[in-house]
């Protein structure tokens, strides 16, 4: 798909730029190929295999349970290699920190030019995961999930689009572009079955219907 629309605004001070949303196919940032969203096919199987269950309880949840962000290369952290690697042209200081660069936010279409309006999104967030399953687990399995790099799990995002998923599953909330659909489940799926967590039957009935965007 081209980049059809023209930009509809560009917004010095606070750094952002608004494309069309369904416009921002190759805008998108390009993952690495260990988080690349598996095919619709391959999304169902691993859907299939999930198992469902009524969500567990909160108790005892905190997100200091999943230690993040840590340490990753050099200087950088968690969150700064995510925006290193969704962004473009990004520059950072002595400390890993991004003092510039664009980054384009795949769930709602924001372009941001400032590191300050981009959260890196969990995409199976800590609170789903504790009712999902990591409750059970370990302190250092629940700090790999929460900077897992080689996963579809980390994103960088438009902040206040992450702050309305807050820590819904895709029954409760879906990014704003329907184009998404099909890979944000692919995602979601392949994360969950990775780590064996399960899914509620209306979660896997919402995202049944989002793979069915696949193709469209």
């Amino acid at each position: 798909m081209s980049l059809a629309v023209s930009l509809a605004a560009v917004c010095t001070a606070c750094g952002t730029v608004r494309e069309g949303v369904e416009d921002l196919e190759d805008a998108a940032p390009k993952p690495p190929a260990s988080t690349a969203a598996p095919g619709d096919g391959e999304a169902r199987r691993l859907l299939a295999e999930l198992d469902v269950r009524q969500p567990g309880t909160m108790d005892g949840y905190s997100r200091d349970r999943f230690a993040h962000w840590s340490d990753q290369e050099g200087a950088c952290d968690t969150r700064e290699v995510v925006l290193k690697r969704d962004g473009k042209d990004v520059r950072t200081d002595a400390d890993c920190s991004a003092v510039s660069g664009t980054w384009h936010s795949p769930y709602d279409a924001g372009v941001w030019t400032d590191a300050s309006d981009v959260d890196v999104d969990h995409m199976v967030p800590l609170a789903e995961a504790w009712r999902s399953g990591a409750r059970a687990w370990d302190d250092e399995r629940r700090e790999a999930f929460a900077n897992d790099l080689e996963r579809p799990q980390l994103w960088a995002v438009t902040d206040n689009v992450n702050q309305s998923k807050g820590d819904e599953p895709p029954d409760e909330w879906k990014p704003e572009r329907r184009s998404y659909w099909c890979t944000y489940a692919g995602h979601w799926v392949a994360v969950k079955h990775h780590y064996a967590l399960s899914v509620t039957e209306a979660e896997k009935t919402a995202l049944t219907s989002m793979l069915r965007s696949c193709g469209e």
